[in-house]
């Protein structure tokens, strides 16, 4: 299984956590990362977001149509998003447009066993993957980028 953790990108401050948008910048980013997600992803993978204004609009340069879960709003814990993305039985790449922290517990606990607090930068993704080689269980980190890396 592929998991795809997609930080949203850039957000305005606000009082409201789920009203805030996104800014000119976090547009410009999510707009260069879905156009590098697009080259890459299959056709068949699933596109979730959570209930905030910032990771709809973040997923929604990627695609016309997603999936909105509560279980992936900010403050979400690590068990109730794995539960929500079906990891590792998905049968299809899922890609979660998410918030930190639980983005980086999530990256923790499943490349390390740890609960550990990883930081995952606005925009960014990590590709994370699920194989069983040899009668193991792997997590692979195929992949790891920042809008920066993509900028211009």
């Amino acid at each position: 299984m592929d998991l795809i953790l997609w930080r949203h990108a850039e957000a305005e401050d606000g009082i409201d956590d789920l009203a805030r948008a996104l800014t000119r910048r976090g547009q410009q980013h999510a707009s260069l990362m879905a156009s590098w997600l697009r080259q890459r992803l299959p056709d068949d993978y699933l596109l979730l977001a959570s209930e905030a204004r910032r990771s709809q609009q973040t997923a929604a340069y990627l695609a016309k149509s997603y999936e909105v879960l509560p279980e992936l709003n900010p403050g979400a814990g690590v068990d109730e998003v794995l539960g929500a993305v079906a990891w590792p039985e998905a049968e299809r790449p899922v890609v979660l447009v998410g918030h930190q922290p639980y983005l980086g517990w999530l990256a923790a606990r499943l490349m390390s066993e740890q609960q550990q607090m990883w930081s995952v930068k606005k925009g960014s993704v990590w590709w994370l993957n699920r194989r069983e080689r040899h009668g193991y269980e792997q997590v692979r980190l195929k992949l790891m980028l920042t809008p920066g890396m993509l900028a211009p």
